[in-house]
This record gives C-alpha cells, structure tokens and sequence, in this order.
C-alpha cells in the first residue's frame, strides 16, 4: 500500500457529508473545511478551519495544512509537510516531505512591548504555488514567495525569492540552476535559446530569462 494510491486508505469515509473523501481515523479535519472528491487524508495529518482542498489530493501522514489554505485538485503534501495560511495552490503541485511553507516575514514570539504575540499582531503572507510545480523534500518557501508554473524546487533549498516558470533553483538561499520540462526531467540545450526535454521531447524557448514551450 502506497500513499499514491487513494482507494488504498483504510479510514472511514464520510458518506453523506464528505462524499468520496477517505480519511484516516487519526486525521485531524475540522469540519469547516472543505474537501473535494477523492482525496485522501492519511494518519496524524491535520486540515485546520476553512481551508479549501480539492479533488483527489493526497495529504499524507502527519501533513498540516493551515486556515483557509487554498489546494486545487491532485494536489499531493507529502509526510510531514507544513503549508501555513494562507497560502494557495494551484492543481497538480507536488510538496514533498517535511517542506515547509512560511507566513511570517519577521517572525517573533513577542512584541517590542514584551507581550505573547497573537494571531492579530501580524499579517500573515502566504506562498503561492502555480499549477504543476514541485517543492522537494525539506525545502523552505518563505512567507510571499510565488513558485512559477511547473518549477522545480530542490530538495533543502530556501526559497527567498519569486521563482520563474520551468526554473529549476537549488541551494539556500535558492538560485536557478537549469530549466525543467512538464515531465520534470531537466531540459538539455538544444541551440541558442531554445531547449528539448529528453524524455518527451517537448521543445522550450527562453527570452529575457524566462522560458515558454514552443507553440
């Protein structure tokens, strides 16, 4: 039994008020969150108040997803995987175990007058992920951050900065070290300016530092 495998869960599932949706017994979901048809909620994770999450996602064991985060459809948050409010993705991201995604530019416990922070002493900024792109195992977006489409995040990378569509970054803090296709297979140069995924040979062009599948 894999986590990629939604009809594999063993947990109860919700007829009648989460139709389809298959949680583990020890998933944490609060009843005011709303989850899409066929996904599937695994042991020990925890989906907070008002976060939106859509059909057939996979939050895996021990995952949090925080209030009022928004997760398009097939959307998978591997273990242990921490996504603060209010970020949003879009459909088909990947987030790999234990990434976090941040909401807190300067983070403090306390105030300058010594008192407990509370939920409305700061503003929280959310990361936004775009369709297709994946964060790798570790890694760390900081609060703000936008993922371009099908971007490709190294593992234990720190993110501090927006991210092109297609760049793959690497390191910390993150600096783009090539280009990846739509399969996630980085591309090779295939003469100036242009560049072919190896495994479907899709062809890319880049201009003015961003790339683009050729028409």
């Amino acid at each position: 039994m894999t986590q990629d495998d939604p009809a594999a869960a063993k947990g109860p599932e919700l007829a009648g008020e989460r139709p389809g949706v298959r949680l583990q017994a020890s998933a944490d979901v609060d009843q005011r969150a709303e989850i899409g048809a066929g996904t599937t909620v695994w042991h020990l994770a925890q989906v907070r108040e008002n976060a939106r999450v859509g059909r057939c996602c996979i939050i895996g064991r021990g995952a949090y997803v925080g209030p009022g985060v928004v997760l398009g459809d097939k959307v998978k948050v591997q273990n242990y995987a921490l996504i603060y409010e209010p970020a949003r993705l879009e459909d088909g991201v990947f987030v790999g175990p234990a990434a976090v995604l941040t909401n807190d530019r300067y983070p403090r416990s306390v105030g300058v007058d010594g008192q407990l922070k509370r939920a409305d002493d700061w503003d929280p900024l959310g990361v936004i992920v775009r369709a297709g792109a994946s964060i790798g195992a570790g890694a760390v977006v900081v609060a703000g951050v936008e993922i371009g489409r099908w971007a490709l995040v190294a593992a234990s990378a720190v993110v501090t900065r927006d991210v092109f569509p297609f760049a793959l970054v690497a390191g910390a803090p993150a600096r783009r070290i090539g280009w990846v296709g739509r399969a996630g297979v980085r591309l090779a140069q295939a003469g100036e300016g242009q560049w072919r995924c190896p495994q479907t040979g899709e062809l890319y062009t880049e201009s003015a530092g961003a790339l683009e599948p050729r028409a």
